[in-house]
């Protein structure tokens, strides 16, 4: 008899709700055949199989929740299943992967500690960086000392025993390992403790905020809406629950700004309307989100800070040398943030046909955590819906974010006289601990110029 457990899903990943069991006792299956359909908090994902044979026995129903490693399914494996045990054996247990109820890296939910390495450039927080659009220096002051890290032991002196990913978990959170309360063997600190940890923080803490500085206050306990009337409980999803712990500590972390502005896209339209036959015909839709992403990557190309993400443990700012904009989808299970990589090496056609790509798979809920992860900048357009400005919450470790709402055509004094104009409203909301005002202006006007002046973007792109 071979076990088949339940393997590595992706970063960030460790735990998932059974949402379909897609074999029974006695079927056949085949090696990478999908036997489980699994939601995280990042996606809806199957989970196909490392083993062959006829199933035995299912450990799992449906509505169960499941951590990386755990046993699902036993097979009676013909003689060279021998090599799927040892593949089972080698599947590392729960403690080794980063949590699925931390708060994302990346609109996943989004969201990000990846992005810190590999080709990008780490500068101390007190330098100002280079405003390229001006060719000058800021002069203005730099940003207050960040907090110093928690101290490496315990009051006792001795080490928080953890492993080092639970560990990372605990940095990525904000929670100070050395508060966590073990619940492990030997009083170890497993990832749910540090959850837990963070889940009391945010519920004493309510809407005053995380962080020093801040004054908690108690939990308020809800009134008895039953009293008045009839009242449908219902619990959250992976993703609405993480989604708010993530938007949470976005909004108690990040002192926000938002900055409005509107862009006349008559010309816009023209070359859209024109073009689109073109574009469908490539397998994308020509939308104003498509063309708004290219416009995006090539506006945080002019100005780096607005592809960065703060350290606050090494009082760091990391500026990313890759252009990677998440595109906020609403969908029916909440928000997602997939990703179009390396946006300003592709043109308005490729970013058109991989959005329509990713919009089949939000659909399809196939969306992986890769798709979700690695971000510069995001873009939420409400402007299907409807309504004027909004001011949307940055999708951290990013430090900013786009609001997009509908066009209207609206009258304009030129010339003399009055003329209809098709506008778009535009929100932008930034971290102001790495943006200031004016550098925000300035680089919101330089995307307003872009969308009305569609041969500028040719021209320096």
């Amino acid at each position: 008899m071979t076990e088949f457990k339940i393997p590595e899903l992706g970063e960030n990943i460790a735990t998932g709700d059974v949402t379909k069991v897609l074999v029974n006792v006695g079927d056949t299956i085949t090696r990478e055949q999908p036997v489980l359909e699994l939601e995280t908090d990042k996606a809806t994902i199957e989970v196909p199989s490392s083993v062959a044979g006829v199933v035995k026995e299912i450990r799992v129903k449906k509505g169960d929740k499941v951590k990386v490693g755990a046993v699902v399914l036993t097979v009676d494996a013909p003689a060279s299943g021998n090599g799927d045990r040892a593949a089972a054996a080698k599947t590392p247990p729960p403690d080794a992967a980063p949590s699925l109820d931390a708060p994302p890296a990346a609109p996943q939910p989004a969201s990000a500690p990846a992005q810190a390495s590999g080709s990008s450039r780490v500068v101390p927080m007190p330098v100002r960086p280079f405003d390229s659009a001006q060719g000058r220096q800021m002069q203005e002051p730099a940003p207050a000392p960040a907090a110093a890290p928690p101290p490496p032991a315990r009051a006792d002196g001795r080490a928080a025993p953890a492993s080092p990913a639970v560990r990372r978990l605990a940095r990525e959170i904000g929670v100070n390992i050395n508060d966590v309360e073990g619940t492990g063997p030997n009083g170890r600190i497993t990832q749910e403790d540090v959850k837990e940890q963070a889940r009391r923080i945010l519920s004493s803490v309510g809407s005053a905020g995380v962080g020093a500085g801040t004054m908690a206050r108690p939990a308020r306990q809800l009134p008895d809406f039953s009293k008045f009337g009839e009242v449908d409980r219902q619990a959250w999803t992976n993703i609405r629950r993480v989604t708010s712990e993530h938007l949470s500590y976005a909004w108690n972390t990040i002192p926000h700004v938002t900055q409005f502005d509107k862009a006349d896209v008559t010309e816009l339209e023209v070359l859209r309307k024109r073009h689109k036959e073109q574009v469908s015909k490539a397998g994308g839709n020509l939308t104003v989100t498509a063309m708004l992403v290219r416009i995006l990557a090539t506006a945080v190309r002019k100005f780096p800070q607005f592809n960065a993400s703060i350290d606050t443990e090494r009082g760091e700012i990391v500026y990313k040398k890759y252009v990677n904009i998440g595109v906020a989808v609403d969908t029916d299970r909440g928000l997602l943030v997939p990703i179009i990589r390396n946006a300003d090496e592709k043109n308005i056609t490729q970013i058109a046909v991989e959005l329509n790509q990713l919009a089949e798979k939000a659909r399809d809920r196939k969306l992986t955590a890769d798709d979700m992860s690695g971000g510069s900048i995001t873009i939420s357009n409400l402007g299907g819906i409807g309504g004027t400005y909004f001011t949307p919450i940055v999708n951290w470790p990013e430090v900013a974010i786009l609001g997009v709402s509908r066009g209207a055509i609206e009258p304009v004094w030129k010339d003399g006289k009055f003329e209809p104009v098709q506008r778009l409203p535009l929100s932008l909301s930034y971290d102001h601990r790495v943006i200031d005002g004016a550098d925000a202006m300035r680089f919101l006007r330089w995307v307003v110029e872009a969308i009305e002046q569609p041969f500028l973007l040719s021209l320096v792109g």
